[in-house]
């Protein structure tokens, strides 16, 4: 349930592998894409989808009659957040749809991010009040948190470990069996909500250590340090640290949403802030405003107000060599700029047309676009940009990814 960067990568595994799959999705624009063939998801190919077409093993439908007597029902979908509370709308009714299809021996295993205890608290409940029968009992259910990293070649679905459980150990063997059949390597753990903590314990370490280096970047800049070559020196240690480096702002949904989830949780469960989360949501969401402050700064130095200016932005994905713009720092910084009255363009090579404002006007990465900027801003640091023409044909580089150097280049 759901065909998205997690849904559609773990129905295409298990095509392979053998099981028939129903690709179910509530989007008649995705399944109709889907059917023809035309993956919208980067890390699975347009032959990737057609060979799983062909096998006949793979039905990409927005009707739900066709899941019925389904064995394994997985549900990978969005959990965003609605005025910084979760909303969890789409896995209550992922979990009513399955309700009426629900048969005794049938195992539903929950993917999406979310806060401990909502595959016992929220999801069985509704399998339960729809279906008649009882978690654990009737039918089994888990939690297995997603682990897909968008782009990345070197570690997928199929070799990244998979954590997995279940509200008794019955369930954690269907689970677990399940998963075995699609991955390398699973790690059983004793119930769902270390599971759903463990995804959340992830995505916080990896929020805060950003926000760190990000408050540090902002610091160094006053001090007159080079954080890059702090961090850089700071990495020989072979032991007690991890590299983590500065940018422009954090995206997707790892990062600037799952950590709040468990803010959430904590003040809403035990009454308590969850202060590391809440300072490193501070730093991490006003770093666009800081990338915009310090390009005002470059361009007065010039003589120039940004009010007028061309500014070329290169990236708007919130990762590189992806074209995941998902609440991308980009798309703010373009949205900050344009109201102080520049005028902005924008190259990306992945991303596609309509993730920002229409005002801004989307070209290519070549030496007339260059020349012609006031400045020119690396938001996302793609393989695909030609970083010596960049630093040798613009009069001004803000490179937040330092990718580039030069006299003219500035770095976060």
């Amino acid at each position: 349930m759901g065909q998205g960067y997690v849904g559609l990568p773990l129905a295409m595994r298990a095509v392979e592998v053998g099981h028939d799959v129903v690709g179910y999705d509530i989007d008649p624009a995705k399944v109709k894409r889907l059917a023809a063939g035309e993956s919208y998801v980067e890390d699975i190919s347009n032959q990737q989808l057609a060979a799983a077409l062909v096998t006949g093993r793979y039905l990409p439908t927005d009707q739900h009659g066709w899941f019925a007597g389904f064995d394994v029902a997985v549900i990978s979908v969005p959990t965003p957040l609605r005025d910084g509370n979760p909303d969890l709308s789409f896995i209550e009714q992922a979990a009513a749809t399955l309700a009426a299809h629900l048969r005794p021996g049938a195992t539903v295993i929950l993917e999406s991010t979310t806060y401990p205890g909502t595959t016992e608290e929220l999801v069985a409940p509704i399998l339960e009040e729809g279906s008649g029968l009882v978690a654990g009992v009737g039918f089994h259910l888990g939690y297995s948190p997603e682990r897909i990293d968008p782009g990345n070649q070197d570690y997928t679905l199929v070799n990244t470990p998979k954590v997995v459980s279940g509200v008794n150990e019955a369930s954690l063997t269907a689970v677990k069996g399940f998963y075995d059949s699609v991955v390398d390597t699973t790690v059983s753990v004793s119930t769902p909500k270390e599971a759903e903590l463990s995804k959340l314990l992830e995505n916080t370490f990896r929020h805060v250590n950003v926000a760190l280096v990000n408050e540090l970047a902002m610091f160094a800049n006053d001090l007159g340090i080079d954080i890059w070559e702090a961090i850089g020196a700071a990495s020989t240690k072979p032991f007690g640290f991890m590299p983590f480096t500065p940018g422009p702002g954090v995206g997707g949904h790892c990062l600037p949403i799952d950590p709040s989830y468990l803010s959430w949780r904590v003040k809403r469960t035990l009454g308590h802030s969850f202060r590391f989360v809440e300072l490193a949501n501070d730093v991490n969401d006003h770093m666009p405003d800081y990338v915009v402050r310090r390009l005002i700064n470059a361009l007065n130095r010039q003589q120039k107000a940004v009010n007028g200016s061309r500014v070329l932005l290169l990236g708007l994905a919130y990762k590189r060599n992806t074209g995941d713009a998902r609440e991308s720092p980009a798309v703010t910084v373009a949205d900050r700029l344009l109201a102080l009255g520049a005028y902005v363009r924008a190259a990306d090579p992945h991303v596609q047309i309509g993730h920002v404002d229409a005002r801004v006007v989307r070209v290519e990465c070549i030496p007339d676009e260059l020349e012609a900027a006031d400045a020119v801003v690396i938001l996302t640091d793609h393989d695909a940009f030609d970083y010596k023409s960049i630093a040798t044909e613009a009069s001004l580089v803000f490179d937040t990814r330092r990718r580039t150097v030069g006299p003219q280049v500035e770095h976060l």
